[in-house]
């Protein structure tokens, strides 16, 4: 990969904006800005300016002033990416946006690739890799949690993590090493009991790392609530007094929902994603059958099934509901059971069905309310949270939620077992040395210590251009 041409994006998302910014990185950003830039003191020149300095002007092709213009400086090595860059603030014409990119190709810089600035700042050491993913991170983060998971990762907390699991191991391993050059003289240089200490020790974090994943991928993603049930019931209404907007169509006609509505609210920091899904019940319309199939199709995919009956419904009707719902849910789901329409029904048959269905099903909670007029309804919120057991994280907790290092974490724990086995088999040094290797290049392939040009590509070609 090359770091040494002139790479030039639009870092600013597309449209119409007040302003938009270009960015310019490599060894001829300032000479090239200075080919097409013309300041509003004369005679001045951007090579010559200090770094960290901002400077009005106008940016002029074939005599023709285009825009006025800031240009920001960054000199190497200080900079994002490690180069000397340029960044362009001009009006947000999408017509002079493309037109000072042009002129800037036009005199020596080449388009950026998705991710090409950040790939430059991690090639320069600027950034190890799990940072750089973790711009893209903080980037697509859509709620509190995820972006203050994402600036932890950014400002180095999972690789500061590695790095000391990384260094312990090297120092056995040198010592472990070090025994095969003086084999016949059949001297100890690693403690094994304190290799076979640190072992578990890393073990234990690699562990407990892997399990964050779970949480991880939560934050990230979001956490995905299927809202499910016979027609009519409520489905809808209940989505829209969650998100606060007539999201979906209400009707007493059954089968209105025909397709899947999916929105997203933020609860305590964590987005989660509901959908509202096609009433479930046998029919022969052809098209309301494919969205019932589709309903099933999201309950396999939901971490939490809302099942919603009809509270004025008999104990058999319920109780064949939930089953057709219960049977069907994995270990990891969690099931709530709406009784809605409580206003319609009394309060003691309200509270038969809810002990019915506590002491029936192990996996369900249950709410009772009126999705139309109860008040019950915000306290759901806060319930969700409860059932998906999320909790809040510290600022420096470390916390797994990019799949690639979940891999990774996962071979690197199944190497460290293999090398706990070989300690308690007593196997020879360079056997041990070669298991104790493996740990470290899966170590390392999380922070891009170990890594190809494929890695590479595959990761910074999910970047935005201009990032």
């Amino acid at each position: 990969m090359q770091i040494n041409t002139t790479i030039a994006a639009i870092a600013t998302p597309p449209g119409v904006g007040a302003i938009a910014v270009i960015r310019i990185n490599g060894p001829e950003a300032l000479t090239i800005c200075d080919k097409i830039f013309v300041a509003a003191k004369k005679n001045k020149k951007l090579i010559d300016q200090k770094p960290y300095t901002i400077h009005y002007g106008s940016i002029v092709a074939e005599d023709v002033i285009i825009d006025q213009v800031l240009v920001s400086l960054f000199r190497s090595p200080h900079s994002y990416t490690g180069d000397d860059m340029v960044e362009i603030s001009c009006h947000g014409s999408q017509f002079i946006q493309q037109r000072i990119l042009e002129i800037l190709i036009k005199n020596g810089a080449s388009l950026a690739e998705p991710g090409g600035f950040t790939l430059r700042a991690f090639l320069n050491g600027k950034l190890d890799l799990s940072q750089a993913e973790a711009v893209a991170d903080l980037i697509s983060s859509t709620s509190e949690s995820a972006r203050r998971v994402a600036i932890n990762q950014m400002r180095g907390g999972f690789s500061s993590k590695l790095k000391e699991l990384r260094e312990q191991l090297l120092h056995f391993i040198s010592l472990v090493e070090l025994e095969l050059d003086f084999s016949e003289e059949d001297v100890k240089f690693a403690d094994r009991r304190q290799l076979t200490r640190l072992i578990e020790d890393i073990s234990e974090v690699t562990k407990r790392l892997m399990d964050s994943f779970q949480l991880g991928n939560v934050i990230k993603t979001g956490i995905p609530v299927a809202i499910v049930g016979k027609p009519n019931v409520g489905k809808s209404t209940l989505l829209n007094r969650l998100l606060n907007e007539d999201r979906a169509i209400v009707s007493e006609i059954a089968g209105t929902t025909r397709d899947t509505i999916e929105d997203t609210i933020s609860i305590n920091g964590y987005n989660f994603r509901f959908v509202d899904t096609a009433g479930l019940r046998h029919t022969t319309d052809t098209i309301e059958s494919m969205g019932i199939e589709r309903t099933y199709a999201k309950i396999s995919q939901s971490l939490i099934v809302i099942l919603m009956v009809d509270s004025r419904e008999n104990e058999q009707q319920t109780i064949t509901a939930i089953d057709e719902i219960y049977t069907k849910l994995e270990q990891h789901q969690k099931l709530l059971v709406i009784l809605n329409k409580v206003d319609a029904s009394t309060q003691e048959h309200t509270e038969l069905l809810n002990n019915l269905i506590t002491s029936k099903y192990i996996k369900a909670s249950v709410k009772a309310l009126s999705a139309k007029h109860d008040s019950t309804v915000d306290s759901l919120a806060q319930q969700l949270v409860t059932i998906a057991q999320v909790t809040k994280t510290d600022g420096d907790e470390v916390i797994v939620t990019n799949a690639r290092h979940y891999e990774s974490l996962q071979r690197a724990h199944e190497s460290l077992l293999l090398v706990a086995n070989g300690l308690k088999a007593n196997i020879p040094g360079d056997l041990l040395s070669l298991d104790i290797r493996q740990v470290l290049h899966y170590l390392g392939e999380i922070t891009g210590e170990i890594t190809t040009d494929d890695i590479l590509g595959s990761i910074f070609s999910k970047f935005c251009i201009g990032k």
